[in-house]
């Protein structure tokens, strides 16, 4: 896999036993450092350390560099102020998705956009494609480390290592210039588990710094390595989307159950039109989750049928490691879309029995104080 992309903490994976990479969307990344099952209860139940540092970092700044990212994305970035971060989407002007992003206000007219790593060129020339004067960007990618630390204890473990309060810094707002493990970085309250926890955004050769003084720090709290299958499941049972399965060029963010972060009433947006008929019609699909009630776990791409025909495919699925129950996420025509509606979907060649039944699949007892929970990067 040498000709893998490889993050700055490539380096310390080998220290881990059990760790395992493949390759993820041309990154050499571990999909797990001790097993799937025992990281994502780890996460739940305590508190997981990921590398997620093959995500994309571009700063826009300029005098107009507000009014471009209100052109470019679906959500308000006027209500941003300094230290917060906001969950948005790009759209192509049929209303398909380019990329699902999170947009953090820096100061007044700067940004830090944080995207998909299998769409940093793809976002980055579309956004060069529709730059307007008064506005500049940088790609940061290379120059900057991502750790995601989740968990119930991510408080308490991550306080120990700075003197920032953390446990006041709520969920989507950040701290720009916090010190932990003695290295100044980006400290956001985001995540993408479906738990509360941290994202930091370090300068990459202090990467490794932070992620030894985190693994220390969480020992005794049960703190362990995780990777991309824990972060895959994890993010499925709270039903967060990931790009290029429940969204895509050809699936609009109506249809995926994120409507709430388009705002089609602040102002033109780069598939604003598309996405306003859309939602004045109803959109004919609906993302919705299903249970398997025989033998069988569900897939991407499994067909699934209603009535004798076929009327939509599963995005993502499962058994889920917390529930122990057979789940998938489906986008289905949405006449079928309603709780307890039965179906069937196709497994090896066999239709089996399932069912529409409620989401997200599972929602963390410690809520936040401000209701963003949904709002959690790709």
């Amino acid at each position: 896999m040498s000709d893998l992309l490889r993050t700055p903490l490539f380096p310390l994976y080998q220290q881990y036993e059990g760790v395992r990479c493949i390759d993820f969307g041309g990154w050499e990344l571990p999909v797990q450092f001790s097993g799937i099952q025992k990281e994502h209860e780890a996460v739940r139940e305590r508190a997981g350390l990921f590398d997620v540092s093959h995500m994309g970092e571009f700063t826009v700044q300029g005098e107009n560099a507000e009014a471009f990212l209100q052109h470019m994305t679906t959500n308000d970035v006027t209500t941003l102020v300094p230290g917060q971060a906001q969950y948005t989407l790009m759209c192509y002007p049929d209303g398909g998705v380019v990329d699902d992003l999170l947009i953090y206000k820096l100061k007044d007219q700067q940004y830090m956009l944080v995207v998909n790593a299998s769409n940093i060129d793809k976002d980055w020339a579309w956004l060069q494609q529709h730059m307007t004067p008064g506005v500049t960007m940088t790609n940061d990618s290379e120059q900057t480390a991502l750790l995601a630390l989740q968990g119930p204890l991510a408080v308490d473990i991550l306080g120990t290592l700075t003197d920032t309060d953390v446990s006041s810094i709520e969920p989507f707002r950040f701290v720009p210039n916090a010190k932990v493990c003695d290295v100044t970085l980006l400290l956001s309250r985001t995540g993408y588990t479906g738990e509360d926890g941290f994202e930091l955004y370090v300068p990459a050769e202090q990467a490794a710094a932070v992620w030894n003084g985190l693994m220390q720090a969480g020992e005794g709290y049960g703190l362990v390595p995780t990777g991309l299958g824990a972060r895959d499941t994890l993010r499925f049972e709270a039903k967060l989307p990931l790009y290029g399965q429940e969204l895509s060029a050809t699936i609009s963010p109506l249809e995926a159950g994120v409507g709430m972060f388009v705002k089609l009433n602040a102002g033109p947006f780069i598939g604003h039109e598309a996405l306003l008929r859309q939602k004045n019609d109803g959109p004919a699909r609906k993302l919705v989750g299903i249970e398997v009630l025989e033998r069988g776990i569900p897939r991407p791409h499994y067909p699934i049928y209603a009535e004798g025909v076929q009327i939509g495919e599963v995005t993502t699925g499962t058994q889920s490691p917390t529930l122990k129950r057979n789940l998938g996420l489906a986008l289905i025509e949405s006449k079928y879309a309603a709780l307890g509606t039965s179906l069937e979907i196709e497994i090896r060649g066999k239709k089996l029995k399932a069912e529409v039944v409620k989401t997200p699949f599972h929602k963390r007892t410690r809520a936040p104080k401000t209701p963003t929970q949904g709002a959690e990067q790709a």
